[in-house]
């Protein structure tokens, strides 16, 4: 009976399950053959860019075990870099470098890996063992974004970025996820890292959680989490809205960055984005689902869009 009552609670607040999505919005509005945009990396990059969105350099690609080998050859220009799988998922795979010490590779969190760990984690990578499906991969080495220090006491150790869930072009929903000591400097939350609601009129954050809690003040810094006025966010909204047209996804997550001299930049962007962010933000999707749904004759510029989504869903009005 409790399981009855619970559910009752969580319709009732327009929270959206993972059944509801996948049937009702990934299913209906994404087609399959539209699913390679995203998932490559390589290929949503270049997508991206040819869009005039600004996105992370890539430093190389990386296709077979031999290309391993030279691992050495390609990195000795770069001492900080992102080393990823091009189709990866939930950020697994993802390993951060943030400087050299003694010819060995920095995380993080301190510790250093060698050339030939870097050698092994790429091997993996190229037999799929992070690929959705587990299909063979390739390895991407893409350039790492420089901590832009607005938000150095919101995260640890690591670069937050912003996901904004995109639908039919208008931004519906959006957080900011921190890193934590936990989450190893990544801005992963089943890795343990922050989801802190974001207003998409205002661009304030206005919850947090962690581990499914409640939070009001990061973990690690003591920073209060609430309040916070995201840096860039009319650029950050605009960048979003304008993934619509390249990707052609009627339901997509875009998670962007803050780099500190290039500003927000796309990250990557997600065909099935998760459902953390009605807990990051304490309000069920469904409802900003079904109003844009609802409009009749739906706008078609990445402007109009913003607009209607900002009428529709400020909560943060300073006062007069």
């Amino acid at each position: 009976m409790g399981w009855v009552k619970l559910y009752r609670q969580l319709k009732a607040a327009g929270v959206i399950g993972l059944n509801a999505r996948n049937g009702n919005y990934i299913q209906y509005y994404n087609q399959r053959r539209l699913y390679p945009r995203v998932d490559d990396k390589i290929l949503c990059k270049k997508l991206c860019q040819e869009a005039g969105m600004p996105v992370p350099d890539l430093y190389g690609v990386i296709a077979t075990q031999h290309d391993a080998g030279h691992l050495r050859e390609l990195l000795v220009e770069h001492s900080k870099f992102a080393l990823k799988p091009a189709n990866g998922s939930g950020g697994d795979g993802i390993m951060v470098i943030v400087g050299t010490r003694n010819e060995r590779y920095k995380r993080p969190n301190g510790r250093t890996v060698t050339l030939e760990e870097l050698e092994h984690h790429v091997s993996g990578i190229l037999s799929g063992m992070f690929s959705l499906g587990g299909h063979p991969d390739r390895a991407m080495v893409e350039a790492l974004v420089e901590f832009d220090p607005v938000f150095s006491d919101l995260a640890y150790q690591g670069v937050p970025d912003i996901r904004i869930i995109v639908f039919l072009g208008y931004p519906v929903m959006a957080m900011t996820r921190l890193p934590t000591r936990e989450s190893d400097g990544r801005a992963n939350l089943h890795q343990g890292a922050i989801g802190v609601g974001v207003d998409i009129g205002s661009g304030r954050t206005v919850r947090g959680t962690w581990s499914n809690n409640i939070i009001e003040e990061h973990p690690d810094t003591g920073a209060k989490v609430n309040g916070f006025p995201v840096p860039g966010w009319d650029k950050i909204v605009d960048m979003a809205a304008r993934c619509y047209e390249p990707i052609g996804l009627g339901y997509l997550g875009v998670d962007v960055v803050l780099d500190k001299n290039r500003g927000p930049m796309i990250l990557e962007l997600n065909a099935r984005p998760g459902l953390a962010i009605q807990l990051a933000n304490q309000e069920g999707l469904l409802g900003r689902l079904k109003q844009i749904e609802a409009i009749a004759d739906k706008p078609r510029t990445p402007e109009e869009r913003i607009a209607i989504s900002r009428d529709l869903f400020t909560r943060y009005r300073p006062a007069a």
